[in-house]
């Protein structure tokens, strides 16, 4: 429009718009995540400039999100934080019962055996992609008969029969699961303690195999739930947004302003997830909500979610085509 605006003004307007208005749609979806039965987690490392730390400390945006591939009301939710330590993911998850998907970080088990409401379930993409790594640096030939291609292989096929039951119901999923992977998965874990125990391998291939074993609890998990997949692929996409950004932006300036880029990836990715063209929606949103800032009754707030009839009528992208 020909108007010149100083990049603080710029970026003042939108933490004030994440403070005042947005936040109130974050704070109502991170409760409709806990209706999730399945969540998955993830966290990627960034850098404050302003944050009282020393330079270059790290700071950790932390993504929550429910499989939105299948669920009626997808929500991928951002959250800024200091610090890698537990105390996030606790206080996060503090008020849901369910599953939650992971890699193996540690921090994860913690809360998992802290509270017998929460099981903590693990990414067999993770496991097979450290014995991968051994195999594409050997090559087709180098790596043929190797302890790293075993694995490899036996993992993929254990991915590839559980792909043959996506379109079945949790149930029967669960069944097929039992009688025909369970016997997989065990017969992976024999070898790999087999292997282990040998001591015939070394480097890599012999962390990638204790990894798996360390792991094997929570690798296991999948087979007794239909609804819970092998992987966390659905925490990896959500965070790959903000991933990428990072590789432009490089740091954020203040806390002020992190705390405001999470929650705006937070309602951008959202929106995305339910098929919403991200300008409409937030244009709507601002259009609403400061007519509402004084009720005491919040319930409009219903209304403003990217699944509501009328975002939907007003936002909803026709024909859209999910991209994995």
């Amino acid at each position: 429009m020909g108007v010149n605006l100083e990049t603080n003004t710029l970026c003042n307007w939108m933490i004030k718009g994440a403070e005042e208005y947005l936040s109130l749609i974050y704070d109502e979806l991170h409760k409709q995540l806990y209706d999730s039965g399945v969540i998955h987690a993830d966290e990627t490392p960034f850098r404050v400039t302003k944050d009282g730390r020393p330079a270059n400390s790290k700071s950790y945006m932390w993504v929550y999100c429910n499989n939105t591939d299948a669920e009626k009301k997808p929500v991928i939710l951002f959250d800024y934080q200091k610090t890698r330590k537990s105390d996030h993911p606790r206080e996060f998850l503090k008020g849901y019962s369910g599953t939650v998907v992971t890699d193996g970080y540690q921090v994860y088990r913690t809360i998992g055996r802290e509270r017998k409401d929460l099981t903590i379930s693990g990414c067999w993409v993770h496991a097979k992609r450290k014995f991968s790594e051994i195999t594409k640096a050997l090559g087709t030939t180098g790596s043929k008969g190797t302890v790293a291609k075993k694995a490899e292989d036996m993992i993929s096929e254990i991915f590839y029969i559980d792909s043959q039951f996506k379109d079945l119901s949790n149930t029967e999923r669960k069944r097929r699961r039992n009688l025909e992977l369970k016997p997989k998965v065990s017969a992976f874990f024999a070898w790999a303690k087999e292997v282990s125990s040998s001591g015939s391998v070394q480097g890599q291939t012999a962390s990638a195999i204790e990894y798996c074993l360390n792991q094997e609890p929570y690798l296991r998990v999948f087979l007794q739930h239909g609804d819970v997949p092998m992987d966390n692929n659905a925490a990896e996409r959500a965070i790959r947004p903000f991933t990428l950004g990072r590789k432009n932006w490089v740091n954020i300036d203040t806390v002020n302003g992190a705390k405001a880029s999470a929650i705006i990836y937070s309602i951008v990715q959202t929106a995305l997830a339910n098929h919403l063209k991200v300008y409409d929606y937030l244009e709507y949103i601002f259009t609403i909500m400061p007519n509402h800032m004084d009720d005491t009754d919040r319930s409009f707030i219903y209304d403003l979610l990217p699944w509501s009839k009328t975002v939907q009528q007003k936002c909803h992208v026709p024909n859209p085509e999910r991209k994995s």
